[in-house]
């Protein structure tokens, strides 16, 4: 074979680099180490072929990006040799080996393991390794097989540790039974680096019955031998016999090191034994641990599942060193304690010391901005992500779709979502809570469909989609859900149960609601979710017996009860009640009131006309009142039109909450209501300088099993006009009844057309299309978004009273129940009252669609009148549908 000579050249350009080798630790010795790849690679593109003293040289150059981790320089090295050195020497090969398996790039790996003329033990432990620490177990596995089939090598003592790490990871206890038998038959079952693999892989497999028989079978242990065998009691809940055990440990004389008391301190933790951490904790300062930085960490996370955060930040000051665990872990503690501004602050301390976050870090400061609604600092935290490729993490993805979903951006929450490669049981459980959150319901529903194409859901999405259909009234597919649940047996043993009581609650089922309460344990959660019916009903006396039997059956009321107690006795005008309620609960059940139970009582008072007692209740709280507390004196001057104290109301709110676009609308109405036009006007316009917008109205109603929507003003519906006749009707038979103008409008409506406002609000357009719907003498069930307006709580008392049905409407204040010309809320906070009114427009209105039939067959004296009168207003309705019919007939829309 014939060789190429150097060129004098390149011989030249070799000596220029300033690359010099050693015979007893290669390396390559330049001035810094970027210049030492570039300089090393003009060389190597001047390499000869096949020759020998240029092996080592490449070695060494491997072996130097493998130490600096200079993946991109370490790949064209790789790249060169591939061209002008395969097939490679055991040597080289085995370098490229180690270099690529520590970069993590299997992959090129293999490709090298197959370009190898030949291979050595090392050759076939390093690649194995490499796959056990990447997670291909199973390629490890097979490569191990393969192994055993080759003439000549035979695995040593670093072939099995890896091997037996591969069955604990998979879990496969019986493979790692088959490799136990081969290390007996090797000879290796007093290696104490094997038998500890061994024990390390029954406890991952579950089995520490045969882990317990390994470590007892030990002549010699060490302290990695004590510390898997406790460790593993923990890891399988056994915490008290890994106790016992660490006892022992102490017992012969053996000194536990930093990964024996992480694991002991952790064993509190799961325990959730304060006092025995405590105690740990003691024996870990005298021990001397508190030095250690893992120990540290594994203490402050101790501290924090005990609520202890505190105790879990003196630590954390107390740290001479401390690592991006440490800094993590803290941070984690404070979002875990529900503290996240503590927790963006320790991030940016973190940032000013120069600690690189990892992919919990971000993760952990996410969580915390989507709780302040810190987009900004997400924003920034998306773009770390994408320079630092921590976006490709799944726990980073899923937190970003949650954060944005928290700080209203569910469109950007929906573009992180679709980016996501293979999305898990969180991924899509943090979309459908983020559609919901942000009231897109019907969008959460389709998502929850399409999830369970390829995933099954666990019960935190279960949870998420009943709190969808609750919004929007969609009980056939709540009551799938629970079919869903009750097939499986997902969730019954957490919140499952009481979402399910809540949903039907919400619902308006009450029947389904009492079998759901009698049929779970009755916690507390579970009383309050029907007390809050009731009191969403106005039904206080209902809910005034059911607390009492809360109390009988020894269930203690937390603060919850108390506001769900307070609503109720203040939406049935209960004043006496409710304020002796509000009295026992600081006296005989110690619970001292919030601003919320405050806000209670001003609403209790104000909606009872004791204006002045509110105010005066006001004062004397002894914290400083919120918005909330002043908003419901708004309320209440809203409905007893007290235009002066309503203004000083508002003043106050004004003070701390300039974007709650309600308590604009708030004050708007009390202004209508007074017919102060000017000062209508003056709110419109601080409301159009600050950017706010009232939400559409939004109503949902339940025909056959579909729910449908309907938007303010919505004339997009195939059946709309069919749906506009029916409600023209209603208003012509309203107006002859004698409604005033007003009571057919709002703020938003001065100018607009009678006939029009009249037909646009949502909750109307959806009863209309229930009527037409369902058969007569069905109920009506209708959800909406907004609360609903006086106009429209005295047409659907009228439209009740003149179609004979049952209509329930569910507002974001209270359920409705509509019978026969009557609400089941009394018309508490409503202005004006319509009874009269309605016996006079139904004597009219049924005339046309009930009584007709039959007056038509008269035609003498004033029922003859009236008949030809009915027959014209008749036919006119007739042909109003007709029109309807033939024009769905040619839409292709349905």
């Amino acid at each position: 074979m014939e060789f190429d000579r150097p060129d004098p050249l390149r011989r030249n350009t070799c000596r220029q680099s300033r690359v010099s080798f050693s015979s007893d630790s290669p390396s390559v010795r330049v001035c810094g180490f970027g210049s030492s790849i570039n300089c090393s690679m003009g060389c190597v593109s001047m390499i000869p072929v096949i020759v020998p003293v240029w092996t080592g040289a490449f070695v060494a150059l491997v072996k130097l990006c493998e130490r600096k981790r200079a993946h991109d320089e370490g790949s064209r090295l790789h790249s060169v040799a591939s061209k002008k050195m395969t097939p490679f020497s055991v040597r080289l090969g085995n370098a490229f080996l180690s270099m690529f398996v520590r970069f993590g790039d299997m992959g090129r790996a293999w490709y090298v393991f197959g370009k190898m003329c030949e291979r050595d033990l090392f050759s076939w432990n390093v690649l194995i390794g490499g796959y056990a620490k990447a997670g291909f177990f199973d390629e490890a596995l097979c490569l191990y097989e393969k192994l055993l089939w080759v003439g000549g090598v035979k695995p040593d003592v670093y072939t099995f540790p890896c091997v037996l790490r591969t069955c604990g990871g998979v879990p496969d206890l019986k493979r790692g039974k088959e490799v136990h038998v081969q290390v007996i038959r090797f000879g290796f079952e007093a290696e104490v680096d094997v038998v500890n693999a061994l024990i390390t892989m029954y406890v991952k497999c579950g089995d520490l019955r045969n882990a317990r028989l390994v470590f007892d079978g030990m002549r010699r242990r060490d302290r990695i031998s004590w510390n898997a065998m406790i460790s593993g009691y923990f890891e399988n809940d056994e915490c008290t016999e890994g106790l016992r055990l660490f006892i022992t440990m102490r017992e012969v004389l053996m000194d536990p090191d930093f990964m024996t008391l992480s694991s002991v301190i952790s064993a509190c933790e799961l325990l959730g034994d304060e006092t025995l951490g405590m105690e740990v904790h003691g024996y870990v300062t005298k021990m001397g641990f508190l030095n250690d930085v893992s120990v540290c960490n594994s203490l402050m996370k101790m501290y924090s599942s005990f609520g202890n955060w505190e105790e879990a930040e003196n630590i954390f000051r107390r740290m001479e060193s401390k690592d991006v665990v440490s800094w993590t872990t803290m941070i984690s503690v404070y979002e875990n304690n529900f503290l996240p501004e503590k927790a963006i602050e320790t991030y940016k301390m973190m940032e000013a010391d120069s600690i690189r976050p990892d992919e919990i870090t971000i993760a952990s400061v996410l969580s915390a901005c989507a709780c302040l609604g810190e987009l900004e600092l997400g924003i920034k935290l998306h773009e770390l992500t994408k320079r630092t490729g921590f976006i490709s993490y799944l726990i980073v993805a899923n937190t970003l779709v949650d954060m944005y979903s928290k700080c209203k951006s569910i469109d950007k929450a929906l573009e992180v979502f679709h980016q996501i490669p293979v999305k898990n049981v969180i991924s899509w459980t943090a979309i459908i809570v983020g559609l919901r959150l942000n009231n897109r319901c019907f969008e959460a529903l389709f998502f929850f469909r399409k999830m369970k194409l390829n995933l099954k859901p666990n019960s935190v999405t279960l949870v998420s989609v009943l709190s969808a259909c609750s919004r929007i009234g969609a009980l056939m597919c709540g009551k799938e859900i629970h079919a869903h649940a009750l097939r499986t047996g997902v969730g019954f043993d957490g919140f499952l149960p009481n979402a399910l009581l809540d949903m039907y609650v919400r619902c308006g089922r009450i029947e389904p609601a009492w079998n759901q309460f009698y049929s779970n344990k009755r916690d507390v959660s579970a009383w309050n979710i029907l007390l809050t019916g009731y009191a969403e009903r106005g039904q206080g006396g209902q809910a005034v017996e059911f607390f009492n039997r809360m109390v009988d059956s020894k269930v203690k009321p937390d603060e919850v009860t108390f506001i769900a107690l307070l609503c109720a006795c203040s939406r049935s005008g209960m004043v006496t009640e409710g304020l002796e309620y509000f009295s026992s609960m600081q006296q005989k059940y110690l619970i001292t009131p919030n601003l919320k139970h405050y806000a209670c009582i001003v609403d209790l008072l104000g909606r009872a006309g004791k204006l002045e007692e509110a105010y005066e209740f006001i004062q004397k709280i002894p914290m400083k009142p919120d918005a909330a507390i002043w908003g419901a004196l708004l309320n209440a001057c809203r409905i007893h039109q007290s235009v002066e104290l309503g203004e000083l109301a508002a003043e106050h709110i004004f003070e701390t909450e300039t974007r709650h676009v309600g308590y604009y609308v708030l004050l708007c109405n009390l202004y209508v209501g007074s017919g102060k036009w000017d000062e209508v006007a003056k709110v419109r316009k601080m409301m159009r300088e600050q950017g706010l917008t009232v939400d559409p109205g939004c109503s949902w109603v339940e025909v056959k099993g579909e729910v449908h929507a309907f938007l303010s003003g919505d004339n997009f519906h195939p059946r709309i006009k069919e749906i506009n006749a029916v409600l023209e009707g209603f208003y012509e038979k309203m107006k002859s009844a004698g409604f005033s103008d007003l009571e057919f409008g709002s703020v938003d409506e001065v100018e607009a057309s009678k006939a029009e406002i009249f037909c646009g609000h949502s909750e109307r357009l959806a009863i209309a299309y229930g009527l037409i719907n369902t058969a007569p003498g069905m109920p009506i069930w209708v959800t909406k978004n907004l609360y609903t307006c006086t106009s429209c709580h005295n047409t659907i008392k009228f439209i009740s009273k003149i179609v004979r049905r049952d209509i329930f409407v569910r507002d974001t204040e209270q359920f409705h129940h509509f019978k026969e010309g009557i609400c089941s809320c009394n018309d508490e906070g409503y202005l004006g009252r319509v009874d009269s009114r309605l016996e006079e427009g139904r004597s009219w209105f049924s005339v046309l669609f009930v009584a007709y039939p039959f007056i038509k067959e008269i035609d003498t004296g004033v029922f003859g009148a009236m008949a030809i009168e009915m027959e014209l207003l008749y036919s006119c309705y007739q042909e109003r549908i007709m029109d309807t019919q033939n024009l769905n007939d040619n839409c292709t829309c349905r």
